[in-house]
């Protein structure tokens, strides 16, 4: 009995090692069942992990079933069975023979019918019951002892603390994974994205206004530089939205839509060379964050164009939340959009708007100014 005691110690710390080591689970379970067998001198040993109704589903075995018998991997057992009642009450179960002791006969599959002696024990731990670890013996061979059980119920309520432990271990880490994650992507909003703006800003600007001694492939050559700039801007945007939610199909709220606002409208004030007026109303914190980066890029770009057009003196900003509505409005007292100047920018607002199923207004003149509305439901 010692010498079983401390195999199942040795068997004990593999698994731990390899499940902690983040071993893939079904490597881990195999092993598990394997140490289990070997421990109890069983023919066949199986691991069933139990279901939201009550039935087992056998997901490792050791040993070969004796023919015609197929693989048991895969194998579902009745939720009325020996093996489902031990993992519902957490009380060990062991008979001499599986197909004639009343407590098991009735649900035995077909599959198990060439065994004889039985023992299960309850998988995992009394607040997280995950299954079953059964053994069997060939029909005719010596029934399983008092100790062995009591042994081999101990090695599985610890192995299936051990996966619990490495699943805990596993959560941690995909956490901290996304927090790093976040950090990056909120680095390379907060940081890179506004150095980048403002550089292609004054870029554009110098390209608008060269000096005599400027040629004109020069001037070509800034404006193609403020393009790409303005691709790298779209590019780390797509990155930072992916990096903020890896799964596309979950809908996420944006927690720093109102900080990035101040940020472009800061921005911008450092281009014109005052500070426009910024109002902001309502929680913008429940945004989606689809719906967040829209706003970024309308509010991005209407500055953007009072910044290289208008010869504003006053700008202001609102953006505000209300009802099922998220609304965005720059007004400025410029000159208007002057005759001949590319509407692309505009265009895109628009179809910013359009893809959410919203609406964007775009008044203009040389009296009043310009004014960009942006307007989009919030579902």
């Amino acid at each position: 009995m010692e010498s079983t005691v401390a195999r199942a110690l040795a068997a004990s710390t593999e698994i731990a090692t390899a499940a902690l080591s983040g071993d893939d689970p079904e490597h881990v379970l195999a092993l598990i069942v394997r140490r289990a067998a070997e421990l109890a001198e069983a023919d066949l040993g199986l691991v069933m992990a139990r279901g939201p109704d009550g039935t087992l589903t056998v997901e490792a075995a050791h040993g070969t079933p004796p023919p015609p018998a197929d693989d048991p991997v895969g194998l579902v057992l009745s939720a009325r069975s020996s093996a489902a009642r031990v993992a519902r009450s957490g009380v060990p179960v062991v008979v001499d023979d599986v197909t004639s002791d009343p407590r098991t006969a009735p649900f035995v599959p077909k599959e198990l019918r060439h065994y004889g002696p039985f023992a299960a024990a309850p998988f995992g731990t009394r607040e997280r019951r995950l299954g079953a670890l059964t053994v069997y013996r060939k029909r005719g061979a010596a029934p399983f002892d008092p100790a062995m059980v009591e042994m081999l119920t101990a090695f599985a309520a610890q192995a299936g603390l051990v996966l619990l432990l490495a699943e805990g271990a596993t959560a941690r880490e995909r956490v901290a994974v996304y927090q790093e994650r976040e950090r990056i992507a909120r680095d390379l909003h907060d940081v890179i994205v506004q150095r980048l703006y403002a550089a292609g800003m004054r870029l554009d600007l110098l390209a608008r206004k060269p000096s005599r001694r400027m040629a004109k492939q020069d001037a070509a050559r800034l404006t193609d530089a403020v393009d790409q700039i303005d691709a790298t801007i779209e590019d780390i945007r797509v990155t930072v939205r992916a990096m903020r939610n890896p799964d596309p199909t979950e809908v996420t709220e944006s927690g720093d839509l109102a900080e990035s606002v101040r940020t472009e409208v800061a921005t911008a004030g450092e281009l014109l060379g005052f500070a426009p007026s910024l109002m902001i109303s309502g929680d913008l914190d429940h945004v989606p964050v689809a719906l967040a980066d829209h706003a970024r890029a309308a509010l991005r770009e209407a500055l953007s164009n009072v910044v290289r057009h208008a010869g504003a003196r006053t700008v202001s900003v609102h953006i505000g939340l209300s009802g099922t509505s998220l609304r965005l409005r720059v007004t400025d007292d410029g000159c208007g959009i002057p005759q001949g100047v590319s509407k692309r920018g505009l265009r895109n607002i628009a179809d910013r708007a359009e893809e959410v199923g919203g609406r964007c207004e775009i008044t203009s003149n040389a009296v009043e100014g310009t004014t960009v509305t942006w307007q989009v439901p919030v579902t």
